[in-house]
């Protein structure tokens, strides 16, 4: 569903596609915002899809496996995405490199263009773990200009950084729903909330 369309929706539906590399805590993060119990979590071997609703809001959230012999297959799910969440393990500095380039060639997609995005800079309760600000600067982030996005520092396993009302407020600044307006999506906004 566009932007265009959530105005005329009775209901405020969002596609939300959560994607990352395997062990990122992609699974953690949605029971999170499910209120579900985190724990005990198992490797997505295909996809997970679960809606929450709040506020006014059904955000339908697809959380697609992060294995690299499932990664060619994410571009099944690209298709009318309205938010992209990609979550990083801050702590595996060793796979940065690769984080950083799935994510690379998912923002140049055509069917993820100008989608906005949000980056969970997850385990920072990990010892060691990069804040959201270097995780920011070593993807180079600030040289987006096509998209609005955000990156911050969460704690999946702990529930710190993925309250489902910070989502919420990144939806009603991007989409600006509550007066019917929609927010230029062209327009490039970054923030970095460590």
């Amino acid at each position: 569903m566009s932007a265009s369309n959530l105005r005329s929706a009775p209901e405020k539906e969002l596609r939300i596609l959560l994607l990352g590399l395997d062990n990122a805590g992609k699974t953690t993060l949605l029971k999170q915002l499910a209120s579900e119990e985190v724990t005990q979590v198992t490797p997505t071997a295909g996809f997970n899809i679960k809606s929450v609703v709040s506020d006014g809001f059904k955000l339908n959230v697809w959380d697609i496996g992060g294995q690299s012999k499932i990664r060619p297959y994410w571009k099944n799910y690209f298709e009318n995405t309205d938010v992209l969440i990609y979550v990083i393990d801050s702590s595996d500095k060793k796979r940065l490199e690769e984080t950083g380039d799935e994510l690379t060639e998912l923002l140049l997609d055509d069917k993820l263009k100008s989608v906005p995005l949000l980056v969970f800079a997850n385990k920072q309760d990990v010892v060691g773990a990069l804040k959201a600000s270097e995780i920011a600067e070593c993807l180079k982030l600030v040289k987006l200009m096509d998209r609005t996005w955000q990156i911050q520092g969460c704690s999946a396993l702990q529930g710190t950084g993925v309250k489902l009302q910070q989502i919420l407020y990144i939806v009603h600044g991007w989409f600006n729903v509550l007066d019917g307006s929609n927010l230029n999506r062209q327009m490039a906004l970054g923030n970095v909330i460590d």
